[in-house]
């Protein structure tokens, strides 16, 4: 499916065909969540490291200004209502 990037991966590292078609794959695979999934998904990341609210929605904040798609901007409350409803 992606044979340009499957040739330059097989050019420039040590991935043989197969290898390379699977870490574009997962990268993908990676890259489909949504917007809510993701701050969902950190959320849960992040609390299990022992951080609270405060801090953990400011990170989500910043990490979603480097997604691969832009999201909508979304403000510290509408975090909230993503993660509790």
């Amino acid at each position: 499916m992606h044979d340009e990037l499957v040739d330059h991966l097989t050019r420039s590292t040590p991935l043989n065909r197969g290898e390379a078609l699977r870490v574009i794959q997962d990268v993908l695979a990676y890259f489909d969540e949504t917007a809510q999934e993701f701050v969902r998904r950190r959320h849960r990341e992040l609390q299990a490291q022992g951080l609270v609210n405060a801090s953990i929605f400011e990170r989500i904040e910043a990490d979603l200004k480097y997604r691969a798609v832009a999201p909508p901007e979304f403000t510290l409350r509408q975090l909230r209502r993503i993660v509790y409803g």
